[in-house]
């Protein structure tokens, strides 16, 4: 991971911009460009030129608009400050840009007592993006909250039956009618449809083991904001895995993650114990597999992948497993460190299994994961 003073103001206001897209906000190439060309002509001094900057190059519907607030504060905020949103949008200002230069006004034309955005805490929440969650202080921990708050998983598009009006595609006969219908008989613009598309259901399998422990709290509300934040769009289901199969989905219902968790710190009873994958899979696939919730699905594992019981068992689990969902991704904490190699048996035995392998030990993994889910890269 590169040091702190590397982070200059384009590496921070790319970095907001992944953000943003882990959230959901389609921040793409043209808009970041946009965004950095205007912070280099208004300057990132002031917290409200970098909110308006970024709102109106960054957002591309009213529906982007609260999802950009709740990343915004969460990234822009100093550490100490534990506000989940911004509560009012920072107010517009006018002021003078020179002519020449392109500059703004000095200081001392702006209006007295005007907010200020916080350079050194945005490069902090770029470095905590790359940070190994295991190694996290506890003020860091509280920042990658709010982070995770702002999360959003969306399972890959796919085509179904239903059919949708359409600039492009197949003439749709009725329409077309009653366009003709509506002008007396005259001739009138053929209206077309298409299939429309839905993201497929996101399964997460979260392992909950003692060896996971110090990834444990960080992973489960990365699961609260996937179950919770996509619920209206993309179908998401929650397990643990451990010594025994838990669905947690409707406990990850809360709108509070803290609550959440309570919950499911309660619905779980092997939290930070055994590991066995290969029989917990196996319970999940005879009740949720062929006719449940995994048949044409993106499962994500999240496991270090420590097997206590026979490996050949969570081999064939994962083979059963990759014949009915749609692809498997498996995200592996202990996959950052250096050297790391799948030597682990139940790790060895399950990646044969395995449309994609990624990490898992940082907030910036876990977008990496979001763009492998949604289709968008495959590692």
């Amino acid at each position: 991971m590169p040091p702190a003073h590397v982070y200059g103001p384009t590496a921070v206001a790319v970095g907001f911009a992944r953000a943003l897209r882990a959230a959901g906000v389609a921040a793409g190439p043209e808009r970041v460009q946009a965004f950095v060309c205007a912070l280099d002509a208004l300057g990132p001094g002031r917290r409200s030129d970098v909110y308006w900057a970024g709102r109106l190059t960054l957002c591309g519907s009213r529906d982007d608009l609260e999802r950009y607030d709740r990343v915004f504060a969460a990234y822009f905020a100093p550490p100490q400050q534990r506000r989940d949103r911004v509560r009012t949008p920072p107010r517009p200002v006018l002021r003078p840009v020179s002519a020449r230069s392109g500059t703004p006004a000095p200081d001392a034309e702006r209006p007295h007592g005007a907010p200020h955005a916080s350079p050194a805490a945005a490069v902090s929440t770029e470095v905590l993006r790359h940070r190994d969650m295991a190694e996290l202080t506890a003020s860091e921990r509280d920042q990658l909250r709010r982070l995770l708050a702002a999360f959003e998983l969306s399972g890959e598009p796919r085509r179904t039956a239903r059919l949708r009006p359409a600039r492009r595609g197949g003439v749709d006969p009725r329409r077309t009618v009653r366009e003709l219908l509506r002008h007396g008989g005259e001739p009138a613009r053929l209206r077309r449809r298409a299939r429309a598309t839905k993201p497929r259901r996101v399964v997460l399998l979260l392992d909950v083991s003692g060896s996971m422990d110090p990834y444990a709290g960080a992973l489960l509300r990365f699961a609260h904001a996937a179950a919770h934040g996509t619920r209206a769009r993309t179908p998401t289901e929650v397990f643990t895995l451990g010594t025994r199969l838990t669905r947690v989905t409707r406990q990850m219902a809360h709108h509070d993650p803290d609550a959440a968790l309570a919950a499911v710190a309660s619905a779980v009873p092997d939290l930070g114990g055994g590991t066995r994958l290969g029989e917990t899979l196996r319970g999940f696939l005879d009740r949720w597999g062929r006719r449940g919730v995994a048949r044409g699905a993106v499962v994500v594992v999240l496991s270090d992948g420590w097997e206590r019981a026979d490996p050949a068992l969570l081999a064939a689990q994962m083979r059963r497993l990759r014949r009915l969902a749609h692809r498997v991704v498996w995200a592996n904490p202990r996959k950052a460190r250096p050297g790391y190699e799948p030597l682990a048996a139940g790790m060895a035995a399950a990646l044969p299994s395995v449309d994609a392998f990624v990490e898992g030990h940082s907030l910036a993994a876990l977008e990496r994961l979001a763009s492998v889910v949604r289709g968008a890269a495959h590692a």
